[in-house]
């Protein structure tokens, strides 16, 4: 009795915790209403480098940086089963998935580690 107890009890746990990470992972189609509709936005970049982003629904997107640090650029967006990727001219494809990080803010996560955070 005590180990079923105790199984249900990890089962549950599991649940609500891949619940809450898929929960709070925005969908394909919810990064490209939200984030991919020309509207700039603010993105920081580990280092605390901020750029303006601009994702338009052609598929291009330019970074330009907020002060004297930082590099711009131009390249390309495409979404993926689980989330987004973006190509830059001169640099391979880089795939990502975004999960809310607060009020109008949201981490970039390459696999399990923040490579960024996007805010409006």
């Amino acid at each position: 009795m005590r180990a079923s107890i105790s199984l249900l009890a990890a089962a549950l746990f599991l649940a609500s915790t891949n619940g809450s990470d898929a929960a709070s992972r925005l969908s394909p189609k919810e990064i490209q209403a939200e984030f991919f509709n020309g509207v700039p936005f603010t993105s920081l970049t580990p280092s605390n480098t901020k750029f303006t982003m601009v994702f338009k629904a052609d598929g291009k997107v330019t970074r330009k940086p907020q002060e004297k640090t930082g590099a711009g650029g131009e390249g390309s967006w495409k979404l993926s089963k689980d989330g987004f990727c973006t190509t830059w001219k001169g640099s391979k494809e880089n795939c990502f998935t975004l999960v809310t990080a607060g009020e109008k803010k949201w981490s970039v996560m390459k696999g399990k580690a923040s490579v960024g955070t996007w805010s409006k």
